[in-house]
């Protein structure tokens, strides 16, 4: 015994040798292997960081770009709307100008015909006359020409009508003026067909600059998005490659623990067994001793050295009754033990183990089963989670979708209403400093004509004094005179001379004349209050009106910039939402057929574990009643 004893410790020294061993190999070479992985996932971090910078950079610069192509595409588009205004005014100014000379060169002609043909009596009977007339008055002729077609549209036509010029010269003047309007109309007409000619040049430039711009916004669009879809992406895998970092860098320091750990044991273990080791060693030594022998033989009385014996048939048949009381429920495997105890030599020692190996097997199985039970509810309810999480992302996704689609619709919307309203608002800005303009303009020359009024009042009511009242009389300074009134020359004119030296004056209505310029002069004094009170609050609310435009021109601006970088903030989530979302479906679908295959590995075992563990603890209750039985144990009662 004690060297079977010593046997089994030595060999389960060499069993945990070899887990030691294959231990330590596990941390020598995970630990290589991990330190590796976690210097990839630093390089990675680095590179996915350095990427991070650079999609964004290039985003910012890309929005920036399209809002430029966006700006200049719009800038075309004006031009071509203001060119195309203009076009329209040109070409109906000259409808206009070629319809009245067409008219006047059809009139014309058809006068110079019936003079030429001597009809010029029955000629002025008819309308073409009332336009020969408008034109004599309206075109560019000498004074004698018209007289003179003045003269021979008229005759006839009163009693006095006693001169009638040369119808040849009447024809070679209206010849000589329909060559004139002719020219006039062959210059409309050239002018009319360059006009058109630049027009559709301009319009075919600026079309084609659109064209490209549109191209170039559907290009730079959809490269905002794909660049907002790789940022977000970058950005989830460096989250999800730090996260990893993490856990290997804690996982390497726990291994490092429990390496060493692991060490300090098996030096402990190894201490314990070599003591285990000597001590049965010395006692297996003391034990066979000579001395020892023979002093054994002496006190020991020779039948405790005789085997005991059993009925080994009686012994076989409660084991084989032991095993069987389940039936024929039980393994094969246990059939196979059960023959063995038929044999009439085998040995128990044989069955025994055949018995322990079973039960061990037995036990494997239902831990087997034990754990794939787990697994198998385990994994089913994750990936019903996942799979009931997948299909919520996928209805929210397309929720999102819906809503970011209306989001930048609405924007759009709203980017127009703002730019409307900057274009209303510059309207109304280049009408109201017209409006001011002119009434500043208008105020300038009132206050100026209201004080040279009073100016020429006071030196008028000065005169008076001087002749009524010579002690209110004030001689008049030459500075104030030149403010009032200058000649051509700008060089003020001498006073007036007097006259006369002796003169009754009228002294009564001198008063009355004085007092009625008083009064004008406190008239205009209070126009000019007036007018200056009224300058003052209009350019201050002016001022006030440019100011807070200029803010909510600023305001608008500051807002159509946000929105349209809110709107491709939109948009390209939009992009990333659909991408995502068809990347959820793929992945719930997968998801779903994994769960299929999850079900048809697991269904059978999940129905029927309880009666497969039932039946494994019935064997195994059989198996250690047959080997209590084989030890000696009695059942019969």
């Amino acid at each position: 015994m004690l060297q079977a004893m010593q046997k089994k410790v030595a060999e389960e020294g060499e069993k945990e040798k070899k887990l030691f061993d294959n231990f330590m190999c596990y941390c020598k070479n995970g630990a290589g292997e991990l330190g590796a992985t976690i210097e990839a996932s630093k390089g990675k971090n680095e590179q996915l960081a350095s990427s991070i910078e650079e999609t964004a950079a290039t985003l910012k610069t890309t929005k920036a770009d399209l809002k430029t192509a966006q700006s200049d595409r719009a800038e075309a588009k004006g031009a071509v709307a203001k060119a195309t205004a203009l076009r329209e005014k040109e070409n109906a100014a000259y409808a206009k100008e070629s319809a009245e000379l067409t008219t006047n060169v059809a009139a014309m002609k058809k006068a110079t015909a019936a003079i030429d043909g001597g009809m010029s009596g029955a000629f002025l009977q008819t309308a073409t006359v009332s336009v020969l007339k408008q034109l004599s008055i309206t075109m560019d002729i000498s004074q004698m020409d018209r007289e003179m077609i003045t003269s021979f549209l008229t005759q006839g036509q009163g009693a006095s009508s006693d001169y009638v010029p040369a119808s040849g010269q009447i024809s070679g003047i209206l010849k000589q003026m329909t060559d004139t309007m002719q020219s006039s109309l062959d210059t409309a007409n050239s002018e009319e067909a360059s006009s058109v000619k630049d027009f559709n040049a301009l319009v075919a430039a600026k079309t084609k600059e659109i064209n490209a711009l549109t191209k170039s916004i559907e290009s730079k669009t959809s490269r905002v998005g794909d660049l907002g879809v790789q940022l977000v992406t970058l950005k989830e895998d460096l989250d999800d490659t730090s996260k990893s970092l993490m856990e290997d860098e804690a996982f390497l320091k726990d291994l490092d623990n429990q390496c060493k750990t692991k060490e300090d044991q098996w030096a402990s273990r190894q201490k314990i067994r070599a003591e285990e080791l000597v001590a049965i060693g010395d006692t297996i030594k003391l034990l066979n001793d000579d001395d020892a022998l023979e002093l054994f033989k002496k006190a020991l009385p020779s039948s405790s050295l005789m085997q005991l014996t059993t009925n080994t048939q009686t012994t076989r048949q409660n084991v084989l009754a032991a095993l069987t009381q389940e039936g024929d429920k039980h393994d094969y495997r246990i059939n196979l033990i059960a023959l063995a105890l038929k044999g009439k030599k085998v040995s128990f020692d044989k069955v025994l183990k055949m018995i322990d190996n079973m039960i061990t097997l037995l036990g494997t199985e239902q831990t087997d089963d034990d754990n794939k039970k787990e697994y198998c509810t385990t994994l089913l309810d994750k990936t019903e989670d996942d799979l009931k999480s997948l299909e919520l992302t996928v209805s929210d996704l397309g929720k999102a979708i819906a809503d970011f689609k209306e989001r930048v619709a609405t924007t759009a919307d709203e980017i127009a209403a703002l730019e409307a309203g900057i274009k209303a608002l510059d309207k109304q800005v280049a009408e109201a400093t017209e409006d001011r303009k002119e009434e500043h303009e208008e105020n300038t020359e009132t206050l100026a004509n209201n004080n040279a009024a009073k100016g020429i009042i006071e030196i008028a009511k000065n005169r008076l004094n001087k002749f009524y009242n010579p002690k209110l009389y004030t001689p008049p300074a030459e500075a104030m005179f030149l403010q009032i009134r200058r000649n051509d020359n700008g060089v003020a004119p001498p006073p007036p001379p007097e006259t006369f030296d002796a003169y009754s004056k009228q002294g009564g209505e001198s008063g009355g004349v004085i007092n009625m310029l008083d009064m004008m002069v406190a008239d205009l004094d209070k126009e000019i209050t007036e007018i200056e009170t009224e300058e003052k609050e209009n350019q201050a609310e002016y001022e006030t009106f440019m100011g807070e435009s200029a803010k909510k021109r600023a305001a608008d601006a500051k807002s159509i910039e946000d929105k349209e970088s809110a709107k491709a903030d939109l948009e390209a989530t939009l992009i990333a939402s659909k991408e995502q979302k068809a990347s959820k479906t793929k992945e719930a679908m997968a998801t779903a057929q994994f769960l299929s295959e999850v079900h048809g590995d697991c269904d059978w075992l999940l129905s029927n574990f309880d009666m497969r563990k039932n039946a494994r603890a019935g064997e195994i209750d059989a198996l250690k009643k047959g080997k209590a039985v084989l030890s000696g144990a009695d059942f019969s009662l």
